[in-house]
């Protein structure tokens, strides 16, 4: 087993931050990434999935709720629930929540308007995959761009959420203070990102691929991916081992 992680990206029709989530991959964190088409039928070799942003089949029915259906999502979802690392940014996160990988659901935002900013998200679980390179409290500065940004899950599900730590990242201020006026779409509880169950399926609005570089104004992005990798090593080196 090679030590060097492998990641594909999924394309669907649509999709638009394919091309973002590859170069963050492979030419800034320099593992091996290719693309994988929604008419596949298999993944082939990989420690990670990416799920980008964008309009799969345009956002028709509901955001994600034809993608669910693509051919790949079957391998995509038996990869989730064998252990697999799945990071769905955005529309992938919508796409997630379609396939059940997630709980909860994305809807309009509440002003009914499109948003494309730099927000603040804060580190509320830093003891996972995606976020061992943070601290809890860690503001970091990321964009969002999307329509249907607007988190949503019912009681029992927000409950089991704050159970677990399953809520990763929350909407908040430069200082990391959670308030409704840094809540850039309606997100239930400010709620920016959320893990299964199990911690190997991260689903996020804000797009970490967009903020990995300071020749662009903002790297916080890096420190998701950067967890990533360092946890798929790990985990290649602890089976070499074995």
């Amino acid at each position: 087993m090679s030590e060097k992680p492998r990641a594909v990206v999924i394309v669907f029709p649509g999709s638009n931050c394919d091309h973002d989530a590859f170069y963050a991959l492979r030419k800034i964190m320099g593992i091996d990434a290719r693309f994988v088409w929604h008419k596949e039928e298999s993944l082939g070799d990989a420690d990670l999935v990416v799920l980008p942003g964008g309009f799969s089949y345009g956002d028709y029915l509901r955001c994600g709720a034809i993608a669910r259906f693509s051919p790949i999502m079957k391998e995509v979802i038996k990869f989730a629930n064998d252990g697999g690392i799945v990071l769905g940014i955005c529309n992938g996160f919508q796409v997630l929540c379609e396939a059940s990988l997630l709980p909860g659901a994305l809807v309009r935002n509440r002003h009914l308007m499109f948003i494309c900013k730099d927000v603040h998200i804060r580190v509320e679980n830093a003891k996972t995959r995606f976020t061992a390179g943070c601290s809890r409290g860690d503001v970091l500065k990321i964009p969002v761009a999307h329509g249907e940004g607007n988190y949503i899950i019912d009681p029992e599900g927000l409950e089991e959420l704050q159970k677990n730590q399953q809520i990763i990242f929350r909407y908040c201020n430069a200082e990391g203070e959670i308030s409704d006026l840094a809540n850039p779409n309606g997100s239930l509880e400010n709620i920016a990102g959320i893990i299964n169950r199990d911690g190997n399926v991260l689903g996020m609005m804000p797009h970490p691929e967009r903020a990995m570089e300071n020749l662009l104004g903002k790297s916080d992005g890096k420190k998701i991916f950067q967890s990533v990798v360092d946890s798929i090593v790990y985990s290649n080196k602890k089976i070499m081992a074995d």
